[in-house]
């Protein structure tokens, strides 16, 4: 029998008041479990008319201010949150039998940030930034070939690639995270962090 904390829970769910200590906690085993990308997490967004669209993006950050991705602001993805900072994050980890679910707000990182992540990049990924206009048509797949071609040429330099304006980061800052267990027989083990309106976290178990 699976040992328990003080809430009846698998004693994966920890001891924990900060949501964030356990993402971490959680995090960490996904990278050593996870086959391809742990970091991968699908992102709800909704546009002015209340339209949903879900995409999965990778994580490229998170601290106590939230959870950190990077997309052309071109994009729908980036239109939509231009009109709707609101957004959700979910992050599934089969290999855990696992899920995080996060909501809040979003906003842009400094450009500092922006940078700093954007210096990190591949080369051939920082020329994809410049060639690739993220979510709109193209005529042939060697339209952006050709983009791509071109922008080496102009920045031939791997270390001197200046970072698009219009490619930055958004931080989610929650309001809500929830983490859920499977359980045998779709009896789930489900756990959900609420931000008062103090800025302190309270928790509570949620029926399966």
């Amino acid at each position: 029998m699976n040992q328990k904390n003080s809430l009846g829970l698998n004693k994966c769910f920890l001891e924990l008041d900060d949501p964030f200590e356990l993402f971490e906690k959680w995090f960490d085993e996904a990278k050593k479990k996870e086959i391809n990308d742990p970091n991968a997490l699908a992102l709800g967004t909704a546009n002015k008319e209340s339209i949903p669209s879900v995409r999965m993006v990778l994580l490229k950050g998170f601290d106590k201010n939230g959870f950190v991705f990077y997309t052309n602001l071109n994009s729908q993805k980036g239109n939509e949150l231009k009109e709707n900072p609101n957004a959700s994050m979910c992050f599934h980890w089969k290999s855990l039998l696992r899920q995080i679910r996060i909501v809040g707000t979003l906003k842009q990182v400094e450009d500092k940030v922006a940078d700093d992540y954007y210096n990190t990049r591949a080369y051939e990924s920082r020329i994809g930034a410049w060639a690739s206009k993220q979510s709109s048509i193209l005529k042939s797949r060697n339209e952006l070939l050709n983009n791509l071609e071109n922008y080496k040429k102009k920045y031939n330099d791997k270390d001197n690639v200046p970072r698009p304006n219009y490619w930055t980061g958004w931080n989610l800052k929650p309001s809500s995270i929830e983490f859920w267990l499977d359980g045998e027989n779709r009896i789930h083990e489900r756990l959900k962090y609420i931000l008062d309106k103090n800025n302190n976290w309270g928790k509570s178990l949620l029926s399966p």
